[in-house]
C-alpha cells in the first residue's frame, strides 16, 4: 500500500515526528511506501508531491515546524475530490493520512464522504478538537508562553509596570488558562467568558496596592462583556474565517486608561508554535503517527487518532468536528481564584 501524508493548516511542533513516526512504523511493519504533498492540500490537487523514505526522516522528530510545508489552502479552489483523486491515480496512491486541525479535518471528512480512503491526525497548538484529551504542540506552546511571561514579569517588575501577553486560543482559553497560571498571572482573559472592565480593573489595582507589577494573559479570540465579536482587523482567511491579533493591545490601553498604570503589550503570535517540541509532544506525535498506520492497515477509513488518558486509540472524524473543546466554568473558576 502506498500512502500520501499532508500537513494542513498552521504549523505545529510535532509534525515532523509525526511523520517519521508513521514512515518507519509503516515500512517497518506492514512493508508500505509513502509519499509527501508539499504546501498542505493544495499538494494533493495539483500534485506537488515528494518521496518519503526511511532515510528521508531520519532525525526530524527534533525539528520543529514540518518538513512537507503547509498552509490554509482549500483543495476546492484547484478542483476538488476529483483533482485529488487524478493525483492520487498518477503516484498510485492508496490512502491519505491527514494531519491537522479542525480545517484540516474538516477537508478530510469531505473527501472521505467523497469515497477517498483518509485517515485523520489531530494538530492544534490551541488543544480545542474535540474527542481527544490532548494535540501535539500544546505542550509546547505552553511552555513557551510560560517562558516569555516569566520574561514579561522581570521587566514588569523593574519598571512597575502592568504587562499583556497576547496568547493563541482562536475558540478556546487552554493555552492562556495554562500558561497563566503556570506564570503566576493576575488576570486569565479567554474566548469561554466575558470580564467587564470594571472586574479586570479590580484585579489588576488590587495586585499594585499589594506591591506587584501585574501581569494579564489575554487569548486572541477574548471577546469583551458587551462586545459581539473577537478583536480582527486583518480579513479573513481561506476558509473565511477571521483572521486573530490585537486584542492585548486594546487591553493594555483601557487598563491604563482605567487605572492610570503604565501598560505594555506583548503579543507572541507565531513564536508560540516555532522551534523545538518539547519531549512530551515528541512522544504523543510519534505515537499518533504509528497508530494512523495502524488503522491504514486495517482499512478503518474516516477515522482519526486520539488521545484518551494515556492511551492511543481512535474515533469517527465527525467526533472530532463540530463544537470546539472550551475551558469549562469549573476549571476558570479554579484559576479565578488566584486573581487579582
Amino acid at each position: 500500500m502506498r500512502i500520501g501524508i499532508v500537513t494542513g493548516g498552521g504549523d505545529c511542533p510535532g509534525l515532523n515526528a509525526v511523520i517519521r513516526g508513521a514512515v518507519l512504523h509503516g515500512e517497518e511493519t506492514y512493508g508500505q511506501s509513502f509519499i509527501g504533498y508539499r504546501g498542505g492540500w493544495r499538494g494533493t490537487a495539483v500534485g506537488d508531491v515528494v518521496p518519503l523514505t526511511r532515510q528521508d526522516v531520519r532525525g526530524i522528530s527534533k525539528l520543529g515546524g514540518t518538513i512537507l510545508g503547509t498552509s490554509r489552502t482549500n483543495p476546492w479552489e484547484f478542483g476538488g475530490e476529483d483533482a485529488v483523486r487524478a493525483v492520487m491515480r498518477e503516484h498510485r496512491i492508496d490512502a491519505i493520512l491527514a494531519i491537522g486541525g479542525d480545517g484540516t479535518l474538516a477537508v478530510a471528512r469531505r473527501l472521505h464522504d467523497a469515497g477517498i480512503h483518509v485517515i485523520g491526525v489531530p494538530k492544534t497548538v490551541d488543544n480545542d478538537l474535540n474527542a481527544t484529551d490532548m494535540t501535539f504542540g500544546f505542550d509546547t506552546a505552553v511552555s513557551i508562553a510560560t517562558e516569555a511571561m516569566d520574561r514579561l514579569r522581570t521587566t514588569g517588575d523593574s519598571h512597575a509596570r502592568c504587562m499583556v501577553a497576547e496568547v493563541m486560543g482562536r475558540h478556546a482559553g487552554w493555552i492562556a488558562l495554562h500558561s497563566g497560571m503556570a506564570a503566576g498571572a493576575h488576570a486569565i482573559l479567554i474566548p469561554e467568558r466575558r470580564t467587564g472592565m470594571d472586574e479586570l480593573a479590580g484585579w489588576v489595582q488590587s495586585a499594585r496596592d499589594r506591591g506587584r507589577a501585574p501581569l494579564v494573559v489575554v487569548a486572541e479570540g477574548f471577546v469583551f462583556d458587551g462586545d459581539e465579536t473577537a478583536h480582527s482587523t486583518k480579513g479573513n482567511d481561506a476558509f473565511g474565517r477571521p483572521r486573530l491579533g490585537g486584542i492585548g493591545e486594546r487591553v493594555a490601553a483601557l487598563i491604563e486608561q482605567r487605572t492610570g498604570i503604565e501598560t505594555r503589550a506583548t503579543l507572541l503570535g507565531h513564536i508560540q508554535r516555532g522551534g523545538v517540541p518539547t519531549a512530551f509532544d515528541r512522544v504523543l506525535a510519534t505515537r499518533f503517527g504509528m497508530r494512523a498506520i495502524d488503522l491504514v492497515s486495517a482499512q478503518a477509513w474516516g477515522r482519526m487518532v486520539a488521545l484518551h488518558g494515556t492511551d492511543v486509540d481512535d474515533v469517527d472524524l465527525d467526533e472530532a468536528l463540530g463544537d470546539s473543546k472550551r475551558v469549562s466554568e469549573a476549571r476558570y473558576l479554579e484559576a479565578a481564584q488566584l486573581f487579582g
